[in-house]
C-alpha cells in the first residue's frame, strides 16, 4: 500500500513528474545523448508547471464571476453530497486502484488492438476514477463490485474517447502526432459535428482584420484581458441594478476598489492565457519528440493523448470566443431549466467548464467551420453542459454532488450517467 499510495500521489497524480518521465523513458528508448535526455526531461517537466501556473492564474481570475452567478441563480435544493476532501479521504484506496488498473488496461489495449490512444493527462487520471468510484458507492454497490465497476468504466473511457478524438483533433493540428486526455471529447464532436454542417471554414476566428490603430487587438493576452474586463463590468452593472452588494461578493475591501478589482482581474486572465501557451509550446516541442521511443519500442504506432490546452495554440481566439459564448447560452439555459423546475438541484454556471472543455469545442468548431461554426460549437456546448450537470447529479447525490457542480457539465457528466443509468438497469 506504501508503494501504491507513493505511485499514485507523486507520480500520477503529479503531471509534471508523470510527463517528464515518459519523456525521459522515451528520449532513453531512441538512445538520445546523456544532455539530450536530461535537458528533454526537464522542459518538459518546466512546460507542464508553466502550463499548470496558467490554468492557475486564470481561475483566480474568473473564480469571483462563478461565486457571483451563483447569486443569480434561482434558489432552490441544492445537492447533499459530501465535502470533496471527506469523499477523496474515505475512498482514496478504492480511487488509487481503480486509477492504476485502468491505467495498464489501457497500456494493454494500446500495445496489443488497433486503439493505440495513451491517455497521459496526469490529474485527469485521478479525476475519472474519482468520478466512476462516486457513482458505483452512491448507487450502493460494495466496495470489490465498486473497483470493478469503476475499473472497466475508467479503463473504457481512458481506451475509447482520446481514439474517438483523433480525427476531431487532426482537423485541428493536421498531423497525429497526440489526441486529447480530457473531458471534453463529448463537446468536441458534438460542436465539430454542427461547425462541419452549418459553419463556414472561409472564415476563422484567427484571420479578423483590424484596422492599423486597433491592430492590438490580435495579441490574444490584450483581447482576452479586456473581454474579460467587460465581463465583469457588465455583470457588476446587472448587481447595482438587482440591488445586490457587488463589494462583498467580489470581496472587496477598503484596499482594493472596484476600478481596481476588475482591471486586474482582466491582466490576470490575459497573463494567465499569457503563461499557458508558453507551457503548451514548451510541452509540444519536447514531449512529442520523447513520444516516437514509445511508439517505436514499446507500443507501436502508439498516440499520447494530453491535456486539452495543448490545442489552444492553433486557434488562442477561438478559445477566448468559445469562453464567452458558452458563458452566455449556459447562465440562459439555466435561466430557462430552473423556472421551468426541470432539474431536481440548484446549478450555478461552471466557469472552469466553460473555458476549458467549449473554448477547445471552439478551437474544433472553427478548424470545420470558421467563426461561425465556433461560435455555433460553444453554443450548443453552453446548453448541454446545464442538461449533462442537471442530469448527472442524481447519480452522485450522496457522493461527489458539490464537485460535480464545480468541474462537470462535460465528459465526467456523462460517464456519470452512462454508469449511472447502467447500475440503476442492473438492480431492476
Amino acid at each position: 500500500m506504501a508503494i501504491a499510495e507513493f505511485i499514485i500521489r507523486d507520480i500520477f497524480s503529479a503531471a509534471s513528474v508523470f510527463l517528464s518521465l515518459i519523456a525521459l523513458l522515451g528520449l532513453l528508448l531512441q538512445k538520445k545523448p546523456f544532455n539530450d535526455v536530461v535537458a528533454g526531461a526537464f522542459k518538459t517537466a518546466l512546460g507542464v508547471v508553466l502550463l499548470q501556473q496558467g490554468v492557475a492564474i486564470l481561475i483566480t481570475s474568473f473564480t469571483p464571476l462563478a461565486e457571483a452567478f451563483a447569486v443569480l441563480s434561482p434558489s432552490g435544493r441544492v445537492a447533499p453530497g459530501m465535502a470533496t476532501e471527506d469523499f477523496m479521504g474515505t475512498y482514496s484506496m478504492e480511487i488509487g486502484i481503480v486509477m492504476i488498473a485502468g491505467f495498464i488496461l489501457n497500456l494493454l489495449v494500446a500495445r496489443f488492438t488497433k486503439w493505440k490512444a495513451v491517455f497521459l493527462t496526469g490529474h485527469m487520471l485521478f479525476w475519472f476514477p474519482f468520478v466512476t468510484v462516486a457513482v458505483a458507492i452512491n448507487a450502493g454497490l460494495p466496495m470489490l463490485w465498486t473497483i470493478l465497476v469503476a475499473t472497466l468504466f475508467t479503463a473504457g473511457y481512458y481506451v475509447i474517447a482520446p481514439n474517438l478524438a483523433r480525427p476531431w483533433v487532426r482537423c485541428v493540428t493536421g498531423d497525429d502526432s497526440f489526441t486529447l486526455g480530457h473531458p471534453s471529447v463529448f463537446f468536441i464532436i458534438t460542436g465539430g459535428f454542427l461547425a462541419k454542417k452549418f459553419g463556414n471554414r472561409e472564415k476563422s476566428t484567427e484571420d479578423v482584420q483590424f484596422p492599423k490603430n486597433l491592430h492590438f487587438f490580435k495579441e490574444i493576452a490584450i483581447t482576452g484581458s479586456l473581454i474579460m474586463m467587460i465581463t465583469y463590468i457588465v455583470l457588476t452593472v446587472i448587481f447595482a441594478v438587482s440591488g445586490y452588494d457587488y463589494s462583498s461578493l467580489y470581496g472587496l475591501d477598503a484596499t482594493k476598489g472596484i476600478f481596481q478589482f476588475i482591471f486586474v482581474s482582466g491582466l490576470s486572465f490575459g497573463a494567465g492565457l499569457t503563461v499557458l501557451l508558453l507551457g503548451v509550446r514548451m510541452i509540444i516541442k519536447e514531449i512529442v519528440p520523447a513520444f516516437f521511443g514509445i511508439q517505436e519500442k514499446l507500443i507501436p504506432n502508439a498516440i499520447p493523448a494530453y491535456d486539452c490546452p495543448m490545442l489552444f495554440p492553433y486557434a488562442p481566439n477561438a478559445v477566448v470566443i468559445g469562453f464567452i459564448v458558452s458563458m452566455a447560452a449556459s447562465i440562459l439555459t439555466l435561466l430557462v431549466t430552473s423556472q421551468l423546475g426541470i432539474f431536481r438541484y440548484t446549478m450555478i454556471p461552471v466557469v472552469i467548464t466553460c473555458f476549458f472543455e467549449c473554448g477547445t469545442a471552439a478551437v474544433v468548431g472553427n478548424a470545420l467551420g470558421g467563426r461561425r461554426g465556433a461560435i455555433i460549437s460553444s453554443a450548443a456546448c453552453g446548453i448541454l453542459m446545464i442538461f449533462l450537470m442537471g442530469f448527472s447529479l442524481y447519480f452522485v447525490d450522496r457522493t461527489a454532488a458539490l464537485w460535480m457542480m464545480g468541474s462537470g457539465g462535460q465528459d465526467f457528466s456523462v460517464l456519470a450517467i452512462m454508469e449511472g443509468l447502467l447500475l440503476k438497469l442492473v438492480a431492476k
